[in-house]
């Protein structure tokens, strides 16, 4: 249960300082516009995801069982978020945040970190793709200028909206979506993992909209000014009914943020050379929501792309993610304006590679083709996440994986296994 942090900092040494502090740097600006980006999109406001990514980016640092876990907000939250915003309003997001981070601290301290093992493979896949298919969805009427009135929550209403907005097409809005989206691309073939090209993409896009008469929307034209400093923290009012409207939903951010943050812990001990500690990382985890949800953030957990960035940019140990975050407190306290300026199509651009890295396309001929349990169970947690709800999609699909588990013959074609953890 022992920080990473305290385990590293008996052998710290100037050459890792500066190797964790170039990293922290790199990640935090990499981070900056995704943390805008995701919080738009999820219904909250831009200065959320900074708070998110400030507060659970330092906690998760400071109590993880990763080296080199990045903390923030995720686009598998977006879904969730938004629907809890456009019930429950952000005081039930909020309380709804606190809740998920106190089940995480239970989980944490009764060592349930091995029981994501127990998740199938399928059921996390199909629930990744039908993320990814909503949160691609939910930014087209930024990366097409299209005028929409009213943003319908649930998915056939949000492309009936989009389809009937179509003649408001923005064809500079469309163009900005393009180039940023293609010098993202270009950007990370070519730049080292230092330089943080992400963001560069995403202001010389944002450049474009400040010519006279392009008519492009920015953070600050469609959010106003963003603050220049952080909220003191507070609780939300809580009820015995508000609780248990939101306890659904909390149980559902609980397990989304444990089960992306132990894979993204495994995925940096693989690129690090490291291991994680489950029990530590679920108890920060569960700390990190609960300091969000304080100064008024949106749900935290590990950020697999970011971590990544983390490890390929140099970082070493807990430290380059305390630098990451302080990066974009940096940038909140001494440079807010100038984010208002970023451009909501070339934020969309973002968003929509986000998701199309987050449905892992190499991988799809392997679903396809691969034993027909698997095939079943990825499909129909996917049509469940868009077309129902993410808590159903998620119940079903353990539950028919593990009726299928037990039919299937032990050794054959036919018998899956859950994600290595």
């Amino acid at each position: 249960m022992t920080p990473k942090l305290l385990t590293t900092l008996r052998a710290y040494s100037w050459p890792l300082f500066q190797a964790d502090l170039l990293a922290g740097v790199t990640v935090g600006l990499v981070a900056l516009p995704l943390s805008l980006a995701i919080a738009i999109a999820s219904g909250a406001t831009p200065a959320q995801g900074l708070i998110t990514a400030i507060i659970g980016g330092l906690l998760v640092s400071l109590l993880g069982g990763s080296r080199v876990q990045i903390g923030g907000p995720t686009g598998a939250f977006i879904v969730v978020v938004y629907g809890v915003i456009a019930e429950h309003g952000m005081e039930g997001l909020i309380l709804a945040t606190l809740m998920a981070g106190a089940i995480l601290l239970i989980a944490g301290f009764l060592r349930a970190g091995s029981l994501v093992a127990l998740v199938p493979e399928p059921v996390i896949n199909g629930f990744t793709l039908g993320i990814a298919v909503i949160i691609a969805t939910s930014q087209l009427a930024d990366a097409l200028g299209l005028t929409v009135e009213a943003m319908p929550a649930e998915f056939i209403g949000k492309v009936e909206a989009l389809w009937a907005a179509r003649a408001t097409l923005h064809w500079p809005a469309l163009a900005l979506t393009v180039a940023t989206a293609v010098l993202i691309v270009a950007m990370r073939a070519k730049l080292p993992p230092k330089v943080p090209g992400l963001i560069i993409a995403v202001a010389l896009g944002s450049a474009l909209a400040a010519l006279p008469g392009s008519g492009i929307d920015t953070v600050g034209g469609r959010f106003g000014a963003l603050p220049s400093q952080l909220a003191a923290p507070r609780l939300p009012a809580l009820s015995f009914e508000t609780f248990r409207e939101l306890l659904p939903s909390a149980l559902v951010i609980a397990f989304l943020a444990g089960v992306e943050s132990l894979l993204s812990a495994v995925v940096a001990d693989r690129m690090s050379g490291g291991r994680h500690r489950p029990r530590a990382e679920l108890i920060a985890q569960g700390a990190a929501n609960i300091g969000s949800g304080l100064f008024g953030g949106l749900p935290v957990t590990g950020a697999i792309a970011r971590t990544a960035t983390n490890v390929k940019a140099g970082g070493r140990t807990p430290v380059a993610g305390l630098v990451h975050a302080l990066t974009i407190l940096a940038v909140m306290l001494l440079a807010a304006p100038f984010a208002g300026y970023l451009a909501m199509p070339a934020m969309a651009a973002l968003l929509i590679l986000t998701a199309w890295n987050m449905s892992e396309p190499d991988k799809w001929k392997g679903y396809i083709t691969g034993p027909r349990q698997d095939a079943l169970l990825i499909f129909l947690t996917m049509a469940l996440t868009v077309l129902v709800d993410l808590t159903v999609a998620i119940g079903v699909g353990v539950a028919l994986g593990f009726a299928l588990r037990r039919r299937a013959r032990p050794g054959s074609r036919e018998d899956w296994t859950p994600r290595d953890k």
